[in-house]
């Protein structure tokens, strides 16, 4: 078996990372999934959230997903998403003051508010915030 696989990390916009990887860890639309090579084919829905690239060096990176689908294939594993951004890039200030803006939004109780879209947006801001810490905890550790 070998013991590294290329993996692509795609947005809407353009390629994110493309690289070879020990392992990949994201978490599936029924909870965390790790991939190795050798993994058995698959398409699964992924969460927002953290995606974590073990690199053949045995360095990680860590990236935000704005949720989308993974593809695993026998030479190959691709993350699809519309926004994915490094960790390291995220600016974890505006991302708490985005779910401020939001929680505000959804107390007020307007009836303009568009509650699921309130919703979505704290949900993501959440998972953008879980990223910088998972991030910065990587770095602690280092």
């Amino acid at each position: 078996m070998t013991s590294s696989i290329h993996c692509s990390i795609v947005s809407a916009e353009q390629e994110i990372f493309a690289g070879t990887v020990q392992r990949v860890v994201a978490t599936g639309t029924l909870g965390e999934i790790g991939v190795y090579p050798g993994h058995t084919p698959l398409l699964t829905g992924i969460q927002p959230g953290p995606v974590k690239l073990v690199l053949e060096d045995g360095s990680e990176e860590i990236f935000f997903a704005s949720g989308g689908f993974l593809e695993i294939q026998p030479t190959s594993i691709t993350l699809l998403t519309d926004t994915a951004v490094r960790a390291d890039d995220i600016d974890e200030a505006a991302a708490q003051d985005a779910e401020r803006k939001a929680q505000q939004e959804l107390s007020d109780q307007r009836a303009d508010v568009d509650f699921a879209r309130v919703a979505a947006d704290m949900k993501e801001q959440a998972a953008l915030l879980r990223t910088v810490r998972k991030f910065r905890d990587q770095k602690n550790r280092a």
